[in-house]
């Protein structure tokens, strides 16, 4: 239990350093590249490429990577309901690094939001048990991976038609890839022991890949065009509510005995939080993708 609550908390840190960083990247190149948006005022592939290799970018794949592994450990190890909504408290790191990083200042009220997550995330540590052994019903890795594919098309052509608009719905649907990616890698084959056959013949492999590079491109984009904490709190929420509920109703997760609604709450207040940061707006981009000053929200 110790080891996939400490292996969430050092994904988090990964995620919210790394979406700062990702963040100033994209701004710099947003501001670099010539003739970077389409018709509908969204990015182009040009310029989401140019983003990506930035430095602050690279680096923050770098840390995206790392942030992972400890987020598939933490999968594997506690709930869902408890894993993801640790690691969606990386908004908090973000938020925070955003002052210093593009010049986002935070009001009273943000700081109330992100107290309300921490605090929903003590709740929740305090009433999850171990995650049960695995146990999944026969059509999940299929699913998983219709899933996967299913929402990686609907992001990618929604972004698309929506163009400028498409910020916090693109960080959404990114979350609920990474979400998807979550739930594949709970239910993965031919991990413990490893078997190599085992592990490349489970559809959910393969849903760990269509999740990781659609939700990688998505998120990129969200970063482009609107708030880093606007965006990163949409992806909060799809990351941590579809898997949360497929973990409770189908996996077996479960609170301590007697708890189950302190596991509610905490699970609520941490989504709350998370949509308050968004709502208020705490987090307006910097004019100008090389600001490393505060300005007002």
């Amino acid at each position: 239990m110790l080891l996939g609550v400490l292996a969430a908390a050092l994904a988090c840190i990964g995620y919210g350093v790394s979406a700062a960083l990702q963040a100033y990247g994209a701004r710099q190149a947003a501001v670099a590249t010539t003739g970077g948006t389409t018709a509908t005022g969204g990015p182009t592939l040009r310029s989401t490429a140019a983003a990506a290799v930035t430095t602050a970018f690279v680096v923050g794949t770098v840390l995206d990577v790392l942030a992972f592994a400890g987020s598939a450990v933490s999968a594997r190890l506690v709930p869902l309901f408890l894993s993801q909504t640790v690691v969606s408290a990386n908004l908090v790191i973000t938020a925070v690094l955003g002052f210093f990083v593009l010049g986002i200042r935070l009001r009273g009220r943000d700081w109330l939001a992100i107290a309300v997550v921490l605090a929903a995330l003590v709740v929740l540590g305090l009433a999850s048990r171990q995650a049960p052994d695995a146990r999944e019903p026969g059509w999940a890795h299929w699913t998983v991976l219709g899933g996967a594919i299913g929402i990686a098309l609907l992001g990618t052509v929604g972004v698309r038609r929506l163009g400028a608009r498409a910020a916090v719905p693109a960080g959404l649907i990114a979350g609920l890839l990474f979400g998807t990616l979550a739930i594949a890698v709970r239910v993965l084959h031919g991990v413990d022991p490893l078997r190599l056959h085992a592990l490349l013949a489970d559809p959910a492999l393969w849903a760990i890949v269509v999740t990781g590079i659609a939700g990688f491109y998505l998120h990129t984009v969200a970063l482009q065009i609107g708030s880093v904490n606007g965006a990163t709190a949409a992806l909060v929420v799809g990351e941590t509510v579809v898997p949360g509920i497929v973990g409770l109703v189908w996996f077996g997760d479960a609170a301590r005995a007697g708890q189950g609604w302190l596991i509610g709450l905490g699970f609520a207040l941490a989504v709350l939080g998370a949509v308050a940061v968004a709502a208020f707006g705490a987090a307006s981009a910097a004019p100008t993708g090389d600001t490393m000053w505060p300005t007002e929200a």
